[in-house]
């Protein structure tokens, strides 16, 4: 049995977040993330049936939907780490450097740093070209939301949302699950956020089937999302245009009022860094909902706020990727 030293946990996650900045996260069928959510959906199939409950029996098949989900929830995250810890321990059985290879490559897949700009720039493009229709589309892609009605200002705080959220899910937390327990431990995360993302809503649907999911998600994530706040700050900091005390005071103000543990402070950090309001009334299948308001609405948004958004979960990662390299090589 091998152990990596916490040195070569260091160089590889550097590795990878350097390997994410040159080639992204190209879809693959045989991508790790999209093979875990094949097998989500196709064990989701087999135990979530949708049954008409009599009054008499509603509270008996929530508790089954929950231990089923459980069950999901247990299957997926076992099967993740199991799955990766053989193909690196056969790696580096046939050569070290194929073992680091294999763990770098297998990190990067569960960072999705150029991923996130990529999706980003396909809303900011056609809005900078005037296409609205284009816009809506791509924004589609990356919100639950309804976009068919939706303006530039609120385009723009959908991308700039989902950015500044998935810091967290898509770059902090992985990276410090990488450094913990290379690459199983980072892909046990990233099949975690997977599940929350496809079942951990609070609908009809997934309310009691996806609660496993989503608390475990939250549980992963509490730790990187506060690191995330402090990263946000720092480069907030470094970054002219943007104010860090601004930054840091959107956090104690706003970040609890978000219905995520966690998902409200990289919010509430960039609206605040940037001098904006996010979050205001959504519509998901023609339903309005009212989502907390984070930041101060010092100006109204503009398109520019998704470069702004952008460079700051760049700058962000340069932050850690500075930081690891400061470590070894001092240490």
């Amino acid at each position: 049995m091998w152990i990596y030293t916490w040195q070569e946990l260091v160089w590889m996650t550097a590795a990878a977040i350097a390997l994410d900045w040159l080639i992204g996260d190209p879809k693959w069928p045989t991508h790790p993330v999209i093979l875990i959510g094949r097998w989500i959906r196709w064990v989701e199939d087999r135990l979530h049936h949708r049954k008409a409950a009599s009054s008499n029996e509603e509270d008996e098949h929530r508790t089954r939907l929950r231990i089923k989900g459980l069950l999901l929830m247990l299957s997926t995250i076992t099967l993740s780490f199991i799955v990766v810890l053989v193909l690196v321990h056969f790696a580096n059985d046939i050569h070290p450097w194929l073992g680091y290879a294999v763990s770098t490559w297998l990190i990067s897949t569960t960072v999705a740093i150029k991923g996130l700009k990529d999706a980003a720039y396909l809303v900011y493009n056609p809005l900078r070209a005037g296409n609205l229709a284009d816009a809506r589309k791509y924004t589609g892609y990356i919100v639950g939301r309804d976009t068919d009605a939706l303006h530039e200002e609120e385009l723009t705080r959908a991308v700039v949302e989902t950015v500044a959220e998935n810091i967290v899910d898509a770059v902090i937390a992985p990276l410090f699950y990488a450094l913990i327990g290379g690459a199983p431990l980072a892909m046990l995360y990233r099949a975690s956020n997977t599940l929350d993302s496809m079942v951990g809503y609070r609908n009809d649907r997934y309310r009691h089937f996806g609660t496993a999911s989503a608390r475990w998600d939250d549980a992963l994530n509490w730790i990187p999302a506060r690191l995330t706040g402090i990263l946000l700050i720092l480069v907030a900091l470094a970054k002219p245009g943007l104010s860090a005390p601004r930054a840091a005071a959107a956090i104690r103000r706003f970040a609890h009022l978000h219905p995520s543990p966690n998902s409200g402070i990289p919010e509430s950090a960039v609206a605040g860094a940037l001098g904006i309001e996010l979050g205001g009334l959504n519509v998901y299948g023609g339903a309005a909902s009212e989502r907390a308001r984070l930041g101060w609405p010092l100006r109204p948004r503009t398109q520019r706020d998704i470069v702004n958004a952008v460079r700051m979960l760049y700058g962000v990662s340069f932050v850690v990727m500075g930081g690891l390299l400061c470590v070894v090589l001092i240490f």
